[in-house]
């Protein structure tokens, strides 16, 4: 199955152009997409009163086929028309429609199902008037509204609402692909479930993609018969002082569970005590100076560093050091902060084979200024990506991937469970171990992410981060089952 692209709102209108440019007619499309939003609504509510708001423009238009497929299903359904069709596409589907239309917020009051058709993606302009106060009527009746390609008032490239007022939803059935704001936040709260409807526009491409298992599976580092502990990746992972050990632990179980075949923990001396009475599996050695660190590094596929390393020269040292191998790195938390003083030094160093994996405090302090500076997070992260020469993994729980070549992804699956410490170590290691068996950095990055989120989900209440690891296997025999 091929990657789900998400494209921006100038890529989906080029689509919808050259879908009728091929000789599919635009009122054609509309009454696919009105219809696909019906069978949406079918699927998931009993037939009650519901009112279709319709805007002036195409999504309007849609609304119109959502009601008169609707009426012709059964349902008690009436349209509340905005302003008139203003689109030769929405004057045809008004046309068609043979129920009542009323004035918007005419009949509201005895509906029980709420269809936003009002405005899509394009909306440039905040809510006002009457669309202002549906939208805030919609925040607080939410579970029963449902949004035509995206609620009316979110910025369709952004996912940030265009005023003080924007409809919430707890269906959004968009065409075609997913736009940016159904992916990213606060945009991915307002949409709810996000159904994409094919309605036959043809093949689209783009570098931004949905992050699942149809981006990555293919190249996943399954063993075969003739594999062995060697043959699966040798990571290590850099401990932190003795009353910081838990944190690289997390780390080095998690790469090991994801399947790298030799797991060493390297630790200062005054460590060692504390982590040999925690380990089994993950192999122990220490090390003294950098200089150690690099030969130790010398023969190793990946090597993860940050979790509680400490904010210090030592760690600082031991980054460079690791670098001056062939290892791919990981770096996470204070191996990213040493740097904030002079993030080129950082970056003099870095390879398209290693990752960044910062929050966002992380991230301003090698980027300062680029996050809030920049539309959307997406756009924050592949500038990111090309300046550090890395793969960069911004966290959140719409979590955006992005390589140096302009590839990028955003988490559709993040999930509440992982807001607790230590989570990110674990991260850091399931993108160490795949790494070190040989899988590409950026999907390295995403298959990690993605599976870390899985794995909480399924866990649920009372995660915490030493359950990830093992939550981890279910997630993973699921996608060797289905590879």
């Amino acid at each position: 199955m091929a990657a789900r692209q998400i494209l921006t709102v100038s890529e989906t209108s080029a689509a919808d152009r050259a879908a009728i440019a091929a000789g599919t007619p635009g009122p054609v499309l509309m009454e696919r997409a009105g219809t696909a939003v019906a069978d949406a609504i079918c699927a998931r509510f009993d037939p009650c009163p519901t009112v279709v708001f319709c805007g002036p423009g195409n999504n309007g238009g849609d609304g119109y086929v959502v009601a008169r497929v609707l009426k012709a299903r059964g349902w008690d359904v009436w349209v509340e028309a905005l302003a008139e069709p203003a689109t030769d596409d929405a004057r045809d589907a008004a046309a068609k429609w043979d129920g009542r239309t009323l004035e918007v917020g005419e009949g509201r009051d005895r509906a029980e199902l709420f269809v936003d058709a009002l405005f899509g993606a394009g909306l440039a302009r905040p809510l006002d008037g009457e669309a202002a106060r549906l939208a805030r009527m919609s925040q607080r009746l939410r579970e029963r509204v449902v949004a035509v390609d995206i609620p009316s008032g979110v910025a369709g490239d952004t996912g940030r609402p265009l005023g003080e007022a924007a409809f919430c939803a707890a269906l959004t059935v968009t065409f075609h692909a997913r736009k940016p704001a159904h992916v990213l936040e606060p945009g991915r709260s307002h949409c709810g479930e996000v159904v994409v409807a094919d309605i036959g526009l043809g093949e689209t491409t783009s570098r931004l993609f949905e992050n699942g298992p149809e981006l990555w599976q293919d190249r996943f580092p399954w063993p075969d018969s003739a594999s062995h502990k060697h043959s699966r990746g040798r990571l290590i992972v850099v401990s932190g002082d003795a009353w910081s050990t838990g944190a690289a632990r997390l780390a080095a179980r998690a790469g090991l569970r994801i399947g790298s075949g030799v797991v060493t923990l390297y630790s200062p001396p005054e460590s060692l005590a504390s982590n040999a009475a925690h380990l089994e599996a993950v192999m122990l050695r220490p090390f003294e100076t950098d200089l150690e660190l690099e030969q130790a590094a010398a023969e190793v596929d990946a090597a993860v560093i940050g979790p509680a390393a400490g904010v210090t020269e030592t760690t600082l040292l031991n980054v460079l050091a690791l670098a001056r191998t062939g290892a791919a790195l990981v770096l996470d938390a204070d191996a990213i902060t040493v740097f904030r003083d002079d993030p080129e030094e950082l970056f003099s160093v870095l390879d398209r084979d290693d990752v960044l994996t910062p929050h966002p405090g992380e991230f301003e302090r090698l980027f300062p200024g680029v996050l809030a500076g920049s539309p959307e997070r997406i756009a924050a992260a592949r500038k990111a990506a090309e300046r550090a020469g890395a793969v960069v993994l911004l966290k959140g729980s719409d979590t955006v991937v992005a390589a140096p070549d302009g590839r990028a992804a955003v988490n559709v699956n993040g999930s509440p469970w992982l807001a607790t410490a230590g989570s990110g170590d674990v991260l850091a290691g399931f993108i160490g171990g795949l790494v070190a068996q040989g899988m590409e950095s950026f999907e390295a990055a995403c298959a990690a992410a993605w599976i870390h989120a899985e794995a909480a989900e399924l866990h649920g209440p009372g995660l915490i981060s030493e359950d990830l690891p093992g939550m981890s296997t279910a997630v993973l025999r699921r996608l060797y089952d289905e590879r």
